[in-house]
C-alpha cells in the first residue's frame, strides 16, 4: 500500500490534463518521504487526451512515480469513473482531483498528517480558487437544505451573505459566516480537490453512481458526516480550479445542454435521497416544479 493515490477523471480536457499532471509531477517529486501514485481514468475522450497521457507517462516513469491510465470505452460519468479509479488504486489516502485543477505549492505529507492525527477527521480540502483569485464557492459548502437552497437561488445569500449576523441566516449554503483565513469544519468540499481516508471512503460505499456528474461530492460528504466524521477546510495551501471548460460553459451546444440536465438531475437525486421523506408532499411538489422550470423541462 502506498501513502497517497491521486485519482483524476478526464473527458475532452487534453490541454488542461497535461498542465495538471506536469505540475502535479513536480510537486510529488519534491516529497521524498511520501509514496504516491496517480490513476487517470479517461471517459472515452474524443480529443487528444490519450496522446497527451501517453507523453506524460514517460515523464512520470523518469521520476519513478507510478502512473496508471485507464481508458473507458464510453463515458461512465464522474462517479463511476472515480470509483473505478479508487478500486484499482493502492493508497491509504485518496485524493480526488479534477483534471482542470492546477496545484501551486502543496505538502501532501502535511495534509496527510492532519488526517492521521484525528480519528474523527475523514477528509479535507484546501483553498480552491478560480482563475480570478476568488474562492470557488463549490469548495466551501453547507448541505443544501430547503432554506439554504432558497436563500441561494433567490439571491438572499448574495445580498446578505457578507453582513455579520445575517450571513449565518442567509449564507448557509456557502458558509459565508466562516473566515476563509482559518481552519474550520465544513459540510462538503468540491470533488475538484477532495482528500479522504480510504477506509472511510470504502465504509460509505464510495460515490453514489446514480449521480452522473454534479452532486456526487456533496452526497458523499452527507453520508460521511451522517456517521459522525468531520470534514475540514484548510487555507494552508491553495490550488486553482479552471472550471467549466467542458461543462456548463462549453462552447459545444449539445455538451452544454447535457451538462445542464445532469446538473438539475443531481438536485432531484440528492433531494429524493436525503430530504423527501422528511418533507410534506406539497413542498416537494413545489421544489420539483421549480427545478424543472430552471432545467427547462417544465
Amino acid at each position: 500500500m502506498v501513502d497517497l493515490s491521486i485519482i483524476i477523471v478526464t473527458y475532452n480536457t487534453s490541454e488542461m490534463t497535461g498542465k495538471c499532471l506536469k505540475i502535479l509531477q513536480k510537486c510529488l517529486s519534491k516529497e521524498e518521504d511520501l509514496s504516491s501514485e496517480v490513476v487517470v481514468v479517461d471517459n472515452a475522450s474524443k480529443d487528444n487526451t490519450l496522446i497527451t497521457l501517453k507523453n506524460i507517462e514517460q515523464l512520470f516513469n523518469e521520476q519513478k512515480i507510478g502512473l496508471t491510465v485507464v481508458h473507458n470505452s464510453q463515458n461512465l460519468g464522474y462517479s463511476k469513473a472515480n470509483n473505478k479509479g479508487a478500486s484499482i488504486s493502492k493508497g491509504k489516502y485518496l485524493l480526488f482531483l479534477n483534471s482542470d485543477v492546477l496545484i501551486e505549492d502543496i505538502s501532501f505529507k502535511n495534509l496527510l498528517a492532519q488526517l492521521q492525527n484525528d480519528s474523527k477527521l475523514a477528509g479535507l480540502t484546501v483553498k480552491v480558487v478560480l482563475p480570478d483569485g476568488n474562492l470557488d464557492p463549490a469548495s466551501h459548502r453547507g448541505f443544501p437544505t430547503i432554506w439554504r437552497s432558497f436563500s441561494y437561488f433567490s439571491g438572499l445569500e448574495k445580498i446578505f451573505g457578507k453582513i455579520p449576523g445575517l450571513n449565518r441566516l442567509f449564507g448557509g449554503y456557502h458558509l459565508t459566516s466562516r473566515s476563509l483565513k482559518n481552519i474550520h469544519e465544513i459540510d462538503s468540499p468540491t470533488g475538484a480537490f477532495y482528500l479522504i481516508k480510504r477506509d472511510v471512503f470504502e465504509e460509505v460505499g464510495g460515490f453514489d453512481e446514480d449521480f452522473f456528474m454534479y452532486g456526487e461530492d456533496i452526497d458523499l460528504s452527507y453520508r460521511i458526516k451522517s456517521l459522525g466524521y468531520k470534514i475540514i477546510y484548510t487555507p494552508s495551501y491553495k490550488v486553482t480550479h479552471l472550471k467549466y471548460q467542458s461543462g456548463l460553459q462549453s462552447e459545444d451546444r449539445q455538451t452544454k445542454s447535457k451538462t445542464k440536465q445532469h446538473f438539475y438531475d443531481a438536485m432531484k437525486i440528492f433531494y429524493r435521497k436525503h430530504y423527501e421523506r422528511k418533507t410534506p408532499k406539497i413542498i416537494t411538489n413545489i421544489i420539483f416544479s421549480v427545478i424543472n422550470k430552471k432545467a427547462g423541462t417544465a
